[in-house]
């Protein structure tokens, strides 16, 4: 008589091989950022733990706008070498060659403006310019192997990436403020060490079985990343803008410049965990575009979004009823900020998970551009609204939560006008790949 197996382990069962491992890894990096952050605002001064948070805040918007979207399409398209047997040793070439052109031009720009920016953001201090060139190039490197190892199935080292990551990062600030470090200079290094070794320590299965490969048209490759890469960096400039327009707009106020990141950090809690949806959504969502499946699609796109509302309101109230004093005991803030601020970066968060919910919609029926236009209304939204007079704090906040509801209401447009609108077609069509395509969702913008 065969056992009954619990509902998780019927879960895990059905997932891929080293899936489980990705997900405990994603869970201790996304740890290692509240970690690290804690570390530094309870061991730096005020004007220090500022210029830690800016660039911190610079790295997690212009380093993912740029250097994810790689990652997505070397997975994409290794993935599809791999099916095809064919080796992927030359388009691994053209996008290490692009990528590390992108390193260059970011180090270049870098030097030549650091006196700029160290006096705009880091109080004079150059090192911490250097310091943001050295994260932006480790962060790169990283995205190249993770793309190649979720391209070749290889989760298991994919995970183990990502947990020697976020160990190495809690080690070290651990670490640091434990011997008294009082170096923004030291915790900001965290962020190019760590993702170094983790990817140096994995990089064997990254380069074996690989195979010698085709190189892709130089057109093909950059008409997909192009538009996946601005839609990101203007997203990316969404949800990360507080930190740096408080520093523009109010640069003495060191205080609140650190303050505002850990109220960011915290009141953010449930868009770290939507990350976890985002794989098995598009899955989900590019299994019933294939199959023309339209009610399928809707009802999919239904369902998250309601989960999506639900998890912002679980993170989202008490944030705002808490927050306040939570960044004080967790972060070594200092008072200021009250339950507005909390309460608008929460309704932010909650519109932008929903926007980025619509936005993988958007990009399975291969409507790039309508994306892209979605976030670029949404950013001029969140400029426009920046600028207005008010508080610094609560003005920031209201600018990203009215950018983020814009890029709501853009993109369920866009969707609405269509796809969802449109009847169900008599029957699906071939698209290229062989996959059966309806023809209402094959349609490119």
């Amino acid at each position: 008589m065969t056992a009954k197996r619990s509902p998780l382990a019927r879960i895990a069962s059905a997932l891929p091989p080293g899936t489980l491992l990705v997900i405990t890894g994603t869970v201790v990096l996304g740890a290692a950022s509240y970690i690290h952050l804690m570390a530094a605002g309870h061991s730096l001064d005020t004007d220090g733990m500022a210029a830690l948070s800016v660039l911190w805040t610079i790295l997690m918007s212009v380093g993912i706008g740029l250097f994810f979207p790689v990652e997505q399409e070397l997975t994409r398209i290794v993935a599809a070498h791999r099916v095809a047997g064919t080796g992927v040793s030359g388009i691994l070439r053209q996008i290490a060659g692009l990528t590390l052109g992108m390193i260059v031009l970011l180090g270049a720009g870098l030097a030549w403006a650091a006196p700029l920016l160290a006096d705009t953001f880091f109080y004079g201090h150059t090192e911490m310019v250097g310091a943001l060139g050295l994260a932006f190039a480790a962060m790169g490197i990283s995205n190249i192997c993770r793309g190649v190892l979720a391209g070749l199935g290889r989760f298991g080292p994919f995970g183990w990436q990502l947990g020697i990551d976020g160990v190495l990062r809690i080690g070290l600030a651990v670490g640091f403020a434990l011997a008294g470090v009082r170096s923004p200079l030291a915790f900001a290094l965290i962020l190019t060490a760590a993702p170094l070794v983790a990817a140096l320590v994995t990089s064997v299965p990254v380069f074996r079985g690989l195979g010698r490969g085709p190189l892709d048209r130089w057109s093909g490759l950059l008409g997909g990343l192009g538009p996946l890469v601005v839609s990101t960096l203007l997203s990316q400039v969404v949800v990360n803008a507080a930190v740096v327009s408080t520093k523009l707009l109010a640069p003495e106020d060191g205080a609140l410049v650190a303050g505002l990141l850990n109220a960011i950090v915290l009141a953010r809690v449930p868009l770290f965990v939507f990350g976890s949806l985002q794989a098995s959504l598009l899955s989900g969502l590019s299994t019933a575009a294939a199959a023309g499946d339209r009610a399928g699609f809707s009802r999919l796109l239904g369902r998250t979004s309601l989960v999506v509302i639900v998890l912002g309101l679980a993170g989202g109230v008490p944030a705002t009823l808490l927050g306040p004093w939570l960044i004080e005991v967790l972060f070594k803030a200092e008072a200021g900020l009250g339950h507005a601020v909390f309460f608008w970066i929460s309704a932010g968060t909650l519109c932008y998970m929903l926007a980025m919910v619509l936005g993988q919609a958007l990009l399975v029926l291969h409507k790039h551009r309508l994306q892209l236009l979605g976030w670029a209304v949404a950013t001029l939204v969140l400029i426009g609204a920046t600028l207005l007079p008010g508080e610094v704090s609560t003005r920031v906040c209201v600018a990203y939560t009215l950018a983020s509801f814009a890029a709501v209401l853009g993109m369920a447009v866009a969707l609405w006008a269509t796809f969802l609108r449109r009847p169900q077609a008599a029957a699906p069509v071939a698209a290229a790949g062989g996959e059966a395509v309806e023809p209402a969702l094959a349609d490119r913008s």
